[in-house]
């Protein structure tokens, strides 16, 4: 049956009120339960750290912690082991088969494998200068780091654990995602982009400008949507169509960004960033606009989610003064106080 005229204006705006009250619903559901600090849990130790990774279904949190990895229960924050002998740790990848995991030690410039179970070291597998960022790509078993130093990307193929492809890049990468049907991207931070790969080819299929962000590095994917988020410096974060590279947003983030995840149940996208907050962007309205900006703490710029839970834990220390600028580090990192290394536990009540 076709529709006259004023039944075709009739309907339109049934359904413009139907989606404008499921806009309200959501948020005003953020705002009667919002995010919050729910807990802290205090691992210390010394050294730096980087990327955490979370394990919904093995109920783990893998969280990089200078020369090793402790791996907590996400459930409660115990410490259930670690993994140690390490240089420089970046980041952890996990298989899709809850077996194996994947190490960046940047400071060894190697991918270090361990078994997921009893946290044993097995192998490690030479990679470029200062492997970093790094994901498992599940259609073609492969693990990719991007090194950082060397500017390119490393490919393993993790049932021979052995290197079969060095890709060159322009720039210094940051930090890469896969869409989980054979395509992987990774920022480059230096130039301002994002270059995507062909996973099965082992190539660069296209390189993307990204409008009105400087220095992109967290990177986080909506597969549904089919968007890409970058937190950059500059408190902005570029939102992008994954199939034609455009920036369509440019939502207000904090400072000092450095993670950047996508929650898809809850339609929303996170930026952490250094400055102490964690910004909370709707990802399901035109603009994306900003829900909440939360109190988080200073150097909180890592993080990661639990995609079960909708918990998010960031990783952050007690800093101590400054050092004195010195001709070979002019811009020196203020002192970690020992025994300080925190993860906060971020969700709603």
């Amino acid at each position: 049956m076709r529709l006259n005229r004023t039944d075709r204006i009739l309907q339109t705006l049934a359904l413009t009120v139907l989606l404008a009250g499921v806009f309200l619903a959501s948020d005003a559901a953020l705002a009667q339960n919002p995010y919050s600090i729910l807990t802290r849990w205090t691992i210390g130790g010394e050294g730096g750290w980087d990327y955490l990774t979370s394990d919904p279904a093995g109920h783990r949190l893998y969280v990089t912690h200078g020369p090793r990895v402790e791996v907590l229960d996400s459930d409660t924050g115990k410490v259930v082991g670690s993994i140690t002998g390490l240089k420089g740790t970046h980041g952890v990848a996990l298989d899709d088969e809850g077996k194996y995991g994947y190490i960046s030690d940047g400071g060894a410039n190697v991918v270090v494998v361990f078994d997921r179970t009893s946290l044993e070291k097995l192998a490690s597998i030479p990679a470029g200068t200062n492997p970093d960022g790094i994901v498992f790509e599940p259609v073609t078993k492969t693990v990719w780091a991007f090194n950082g130093r060397s500017s390119n990307a490393t490919v393993i193929d993790t049932a021979a654990r052995k290197v079969v492809a060095t890709i060159p890049l322009d720039g210094k990468p940051e930090f890469p995602v896969a869409d989980g049907t054979g395509t992987v991207f990774a920022n480059i931070e230096t130039k301002n982009e994002i270059v995507r790969f062909d996973a099965a080819a082992k190539k660069i299929t296209a390189t993307w400008p990204v409008d009105n962000c400087d220095s992109p590095s967290g990177l986080a994917l909506d597969r549904e949507g089919y968007r890409l988020f970058a937190v950059c410096d500059g408190g902005k974060m570029a939102v992008l169509d994954a199939t034609s590279g455009k920036t369509i947003a440019n939502p207000a983030i904090g400072d000092g960004p450095d993670a950047a995840r996508y929650d898809g149940t809850r339609k929303l996208a996170f930026s952490s960033n250094g400055g102490g907050t964690l910004t909370i962007i709707d990802a399901g309205k035109p603009g994306y606009p900003v829900l909440q900006t939360l109190a988080t703490q200073r150097g909180a710029r890592t993080m990661t989610l639990d995609t079960t839970t909708g918990r998010l834990f960031l990783a952050t220390a007690t800093f101590g003064d400054r050092p004195a600028p010195t001709a070979d580090n002019p811009h020196p990192r203020p002192a970690i106080v020992p025994g300080s290394f925190t993860v906060l536990v971020v969700g709603q009540k």
